[in-house]
């Protein structure tokens, strides 16, 4: 049985154990007429809980051993000339044999020692999982005797159900905790490798970024400036800012303030679909459409104009981010209090006038706020700049020329055969922690000013 299998047999039968904790505890209502303290379905959660939560531990320890396990056990049969030999040219031979054991096929004549030992892997995962299904049979039987024999009219089933509730969210919360700080660490560990070739200031006030690829052990050679990729990133995400945030604020104050009601309910959805389109779609269409489009456009008015370049990129990014800004100041202005229209109106304003004069100002923390959600977007895009910019690192400002950005340049050095010991690769972790640096602190600037000032008009 595949262990995904099990898994839904024991998720129905906890199903099983709910109704049979919430039928006991009814009983036991119903023959002492005693008053539960709980209602009968938080007694069925936590029959199942107490059956489930065993049964499952016990599958995502197998899971997580399992393979190993067997694995040692297969290495320790094999000939002594065979675990001798190094620990990659035994990984391989193991990884033959568990191809063997699958039913897959391997690439040259099978050894006898391989295929004794796939035949003993195939018995030991037998064997396992028959263990398996009789180990996880009898937890849950044992916690459904255990849960039904502690049900009393005076248990406190909510507060126990409720704890474990309380456990599981904080534990999701925990794994989005760990995972930042995991990211964060590795980051930090690669760039600080890489600070061992080049000095912090050479890389973070460097004006020139050519790096050389090099041997193992020649060292860093070439030039790492970071400036160019920062100013490449800021310009582009300046264009798509200039084309995002007009265009979503004036349609969220549409779309909150002069829409009807039906129009609304079908234009924001129509307008939040540009969000769900993958960025490497509006990559290819800044490549294919855009780019042409403005190179044409210059050649019309005797300007040149790069179809792979600064202005390219931004435009479509700051059509992607149109929904980002839109959706979020739309939420924001329609929050503001609707006693504040009224004594607007009532003080003889205009429609137009209490938009200006009432709700934008008492909207502008939070029109801010998505406002610098959505610089923190820009920056980080990946797949439009590495399309439709052009990747020439150079410190200039015209925007109608090819220019490369801080993402498109961890692309550039982590694509291909790399090695992660020089100082060509290790830059893209230096590069990443900075980008990460400022997102985060962009987002943090942004939480401030939404609380800081949300209250002031509510």
């Amino acid at each position: 049985m595949s262990i995904w299998w099990l898994v839904i047999v024991v998720l129905a039968a906890m199903g099983f154990a709910y109704q049979s904790g919430a039928a006991k505890s009814r009983k036991l209502a119903a023959a002492g007429g005693a008053k539960l303290h709980s209602l009968p379905t938080h007694y069925g959660a936590l029959v199942a809980l107490w059956c489930g939560i065993p049964a499952l531990v016990i599958l995502l320890l197998f899971l997580a051993f399992e393979g190993d396990l067997i694995r040692a056990m297969v290495a320790s049969g094999l000939p002594d000339q065979v675990r001798a030999l190094p620990s990659n040219q035994l990984a391989g031979i193991l990884n033959r044999v568990e191809s063997l054991a699958s039913g897959y096929g391997v690439a040259g004549s099978v050894e006898p020692f391989e295929a004794e030992a796939a035949a003993q892997m195939s018995q030991l995962r037998t064997v396992g999982n028959l263990a398996l299904i009789a180990v996880v049979a009898a937890a849950f039987v044992l916690g459904l005797a255990t849960a039904l024999r502690r049900l009393t009219p005076r248990l406190r089933a909510r507060n126990e159900v409720e704890r474990v509730v309380v456990i599981a969210l904080i534990a999701c919360s925990a794994v989005a905790i760990v995972t930042t700080v995991g990211i964060v660490l590795s980051m930090l560990g690669e760039a600080v490798r890489f600070f061992q070739f080049v000095h912090p200031f050479d890389f973070f006030f460097g004006t020139v970024w050519n790096p050389r690829f090099s041997t193992v052990g020649a060292g860093a050679s070439g030039g790492y400036g970071l400036l160019p990729l920062l100013w490449g990133t800021v310009l582009i995400t300046i264009i798509a800012m200039a084309v995002a945030v007009p265009i979503g604020l004036m349609t969220a104050i549409y779309l909150s303030e002069y829409a009807s009601p039906r129009l609304r309910s079908l234009a924001k959805p129509a307008l939040e679909i540009l969000a769900g389109i993958p960025t490497i779609v509006y990559g290819f269409f800044a490549l294919t459409v855009v780019g042409p489009f403005l190179a044409a456009i210059g050649a019309a008015i005797g300007v040149e104009i790069r179809a792979t370049s600064a202005l390219t990129a931004g435009l479509v990014m700051g059509i992607m981010i149109i929904p980002f800004v839109s959706s979020l100041s739309d939420d924001i202005i329609t929050q503001v209090p609707r006693a504040m229209r009224d004594g607007s109106f009532g003080l003889g304003a205009t429609h137009s006038e209490t938009i200006r004069r009432v709700v934008l100002p008492a909207a502008l923390p939070g029109i801010v706020g998505a406002f610098l959600l959505a610089v923190s977007r820009a920056v980080g895009e990946t797949m439009i700049v590495v399309m439709a910019a052009g990747n020439a690192p150079v410190l200039q400002a015209n925007p109608l020329q090819a220019i490369s950005t801080v993402t498109v340049t961890i692309v550039n050095q982590l694509t291909g055969d790399i090695d992660f010991t020089s100082p060509q690769s290790l830059v893209a972790f230096a590069l990443g922690l900075t980008l990460f640096t400022i997102t985060l602190g962009l987002n943090i600037v942004a939480l401030y000013i939404v609380r800081r000032y949300r209250e002031q008009y509510e």
